[in-house]
């Protein structure tokens, strides 16, 4: 039992149905589930195709996404070549070095959004290191490109009780959207494929007017720590659009950070954000290998993507109750 704040807080993670879903996640590298249909997905994919045909279902080359998380390419292609030696794949199946390498080195797999519509989401970002240099390496030779490296910034969106992706956007710093803006677009797309998001959570980077005015739109409660020099007067949001965000500075401002975030419940956002980001640098680490723009951008979202899936597969086959926004 944790405490923040000076109170205790109980853990109501079901432990058996957790640990079980760990295990089972490791079921995913040797499911062919993913891929049975592999001759009609691919006659679908090749249907009217000129030039060169397929040879590697989109289904098979998302599930390698997954293994790419762990192997280089030189290594995918001689575990593919054992899986046509035992059955898994057709024997016929060709995947070299650079197959692979066109089919997964941009690919950014959609978000599969869940089957329930209601959503309370919370929004963040990280970064993601684009150096893989060694810190003897870097300490005994310097590093030469300190000055123009940047960081890999990934911004989330994710329900707080499962931890469920709904949104993933990757930019090189200095190069994309806001994280207000981000978040935004990901409540948007949510709303418009029918479903609800009742709550989104947020820190100070997301108290901006255009951030409470989407909420208003999609009907979204805002729990979103106000800045410290907001004010919540007319004059400080003289149009009709800052109304929302005026009502709740002075909410803000009449309880307090301590009150209102009880009231609100400001703490549940840790585990579909910081839960997140945390369980994929663990599993992946934080050190990119691509060169290109392109490539580390699709590299970061991969990892983000593939903990997803794997997240999904063992909550899938081992269902358990929602639980009310704990660590995970």
């Amino acid at each position: 039992m944790s405490r923040r704040w000076g109170k205790p807080h109980p853990d109501r993670r079901d432990w058996p149905t957790y640990n079980e879903q760990l295990v089972v996640r490791g079921e995913f590298f040797l499911d062919p589930t993913p891929f049975e249909r592999w001759t009609e997905e691919l006659a679908t994919m090749n249907r009217g195709k000129r030039g060169g045909q397929y040879r590697l279902p989109d289904s098979f080359v998302r599930w390698l996404v997954i293994w790419k998380q762990f192997l280089d390419y030189r290594s995918l292609e001689g575990l593919l070549r054992r899986f046509a030696a035992l059955g898994v794949i057709p024997s016929t199946t060709a995947a070299d070095y650079t197959t692979l390498w066109h089919r997964l080195h941009h690919l950014t797999p959609a978000v599969r959004l869940p089957k329930y519509t209601d959503l309370e989401v919370a929004s963040d970002g990280t970064g993601l290191k684009t150096s893989n240099a060694g810190e003897y390496r870097i300490f005994r030779y310097g590093d030469p490109e300190a000055k123009q490296r940047k960081h890999l910034v990934v911004v989330i969106t994710a329900d707080v009780r499962r931890k469920k992706l709904i949104g993933i956007e990757v930019h090189i710093e200095g190069k994309g959207h806001s994280e207000s803006g981000t978040a935004a677009m990901h409540v948007q797309g949510a709303t418009a494929r029918g479903h609800r998001v009742r709550k989104f959570f947020g820190d100070g980077a997301y108290d901006t007017y255009s951030m409470f005015a989407t909420l208003g739109e999609t009907g979204t409660e805002a729990v979103i720590k106000i800045a410290q020099n907001a004010t919540g007067s007319f004059r400080d949001s003289h149009r009709s659009r800052g109304a929302p965000r005026r009502r709740a500075v002075r909410e803000y401002r009449r309880l307090g950070y301590r009150s209102w975030a009880d009231l609100k419940g400001y703490g549940r956002r840790w585990p579909g954000t910081e839960g997140i980001f945390s369980a994929v640098k663990r599993k992946f680490g934080e050190n990119t290998v691509s060169r290109s723009p392109r490539g580390l951008v699709a590299e970061g979202y991969q990892r983000f993507w593939a903990y997803d899936e794997l997240r999904e597969y063992g909550e899938t086959r081992v269902p358990g109750r929602i639980a009310s926004a704990v660590p995970m």
